[in-house]
């Protein structure tokens, strides 16, 4: 892989421990690992591949931990545009159980190719659904040609409509049948080393779609293979009318019961918790996915953020699927972040002001909670930030553009508050997979047309 020496960067955030913004930064880098960082005079002049970045801002590559790539086939489907969590599932089960490996491929390339674009440089997606004898080795095929770092969930539902569940039974698994796909695809795919380009993570769907014999089995799985574990939770207050009514417990009350509170766990959405959910989450090193855009677009609710953040709970962010985002735009979801962090703020203090009123959510906290805070969920500690020995995943935006004219003020900050596009450069352990703001890896114009063709397909059956 050789040397490369990344120079002359307008600013280059650092997000390490102290925090370092170097005005005329730059990195040099060995075989896909930083291995020194600094303004460009203190750096090697000499290397296999010079890239001057003049005018641009770089940063660590932004950390998506919860989506669903199927789901860009289903982006806008007219009967759930206007649903509720529940309603919305209800009507898109059906269709999402048509899928075939091929769909599965070409919407994992779609997915990851806009996160690419849009400043993502790691990805966890949750796959819960295997129709039509699909399988993770479909996602995982597709988003390597893309060439994202992935955590790829083996998800799964097994509590059918019979059985008291909200799935169909025609889109639900065999219990055993889940638990042995667990342990093939840790085992031909997990790579735990640092540096890793793809791990495996276990992830019963929900409260409301599988059985707490499958979420206990699969945490003692996980925790026999070393990996993590991932689901839905507290993301509406059906789910918890849901959780009260056929189990006894709230949501995170019912987790406690079945071993899924640990470090090794972490949560997407978890809106509706109380202060002492809270508190369980940090004394036991949960993690949590925020993903606003969803949770604005089904009006599922304000996670509690601040409260988070001040508790030390460790907080990422997930554009959550493109069924309920309808994008993948990882750097617009740090600015919906943002927005609504503050949104809420203002609704429970509007009328305060002075030293009673409300904190505000940075754009720099919602960068760290979209980088460092990425990492932590995911149990990394070789990505997240730019500093010796990490891996060289960074993004690099040009500044010199109309959506940023007048924001050079703070270059950093108008990365989250001026309206995003498309990053300039995109680099996963040293390789370039987006330059001068293309994708290198595949041909965007024939997926669209075959990714067109798979959505037209599924939706137009009766």
């Amino acid at each position: 892989m050789g040397t490369q020496l990344i120079k002359n960067a307008l600013l280059l955030a650092t997000m390490d421990d102290k925090r370092q913004e170097i005005p005329n930064g730059g990195l040099f880098i060995r075989n896909g690992f930083v291995e020194k960082v600094g303004k460009t005079e203190e750096l090697p002049t000499e290397a296999d591949e010079i890239i001057d970045l003049s005018g641009h801002v770089v940063l660590p590559g932004l950390i998506n931990t919860h989506h669903h790539f199927y789901q860009t086939l289903t982006r806008a489907v007219p009967g759930a545009q206007n649903s509720n969590l529940f309603n919305w599932l209800k009507t898109l089960y059906p269709i999402w159980g048509r899928m075939t490996s091929e769909d599965i491929y070409i919407s994992a390339q779609t997915a990851a190719a806009e996160l690419a674009l849009s400043g993502c440089t790691t990805a966890s997606d949750h796959l819960y659904i295997f129709p039509n004898d699909s399988k993770l080795d479909d996602e995982i095929a597709g988003v390597s040609q893309v060439g994202l770092r992935f955590h790829a969930s083996r998800g799964s539902m097994s509590l059918g409509e019979s059985k008291g569940g909200l799935p169909p039974d025609s889109v639900v698994e065999d219990e055993d049948a889940i638990l042995k796909d667990c342990a093939r695809v840790v085992e031909q795919f997990h790579d735990p080393n640092p540096g890793s380009k793809l791990q495996i993570v276990f992830a019963p769907c929900s409260p409301f779609s599988v059985t707490g014999e499958l979420m206990k089995q699969s945490a003692k799985l996980a925790r026999h293979y070393g990996v993590h574990l991932h689901t839905h939770l507290a993301e509406t207050e059906d789910e918890e009318a849901f959780t009260l009514e056929k189990f006894g417990y709230r949501p995170v009350d019912y987790m406690a019961t079945l071993d899924w509170l640990g470090d090794d766990v972490w949560f997407a959405h978890s809106i509706h918790v109380s202060m002492q959910d809270i508190k369980a989450y940090q004394r036991c090193g949960c993690g949590v996915a925020h993903c606003p855009s969803s949770n604005m677009r089904l009006g599922s609710g304000f996670a509690p953020i601040e409260e988070y953040l001040r508790e030390g709970i460790k907080l990422s962010i997930g554009v959550d699927g493109s069924a309920s985002n309808d994008g993948s735009h990882m750097l617009g979801e740090v600015r919906q972040a943002l927005l609504m962090a503050r949104l809420r703020a203002g609704m429970r203090g509007a009328s305060l002001s002075g030293k009673d009123a409300p904190k505000l959510i940075t754009a720099r906290e919602a960068l760290e909670i979209a980088t460092r805070g990425g990492a932590a969920v995911l149990g990394r500690k070789d990505i997240g930030s730019l500093e010796p020995g990490k891996c060289a995943d960074f993004i690099a935006v040009n500044m010199n553009r109309l959506r940023y004219a007048g924001g050079l003020h703070d270059p950093l900050a108008a990365l989250v508050f001026c309206n995003p596009g498309w990053v300039d450069y995109n680099f996963v352990h040293g390789q370039a997979i987006v330059r001068n703001g293309e994708l290198t890896t595949i041909n965007l114009t024939d997926l669209v047309k075959q990714h067109n063709r798979a959505a037209s397909r599924l939706t137009s059956i009766d």
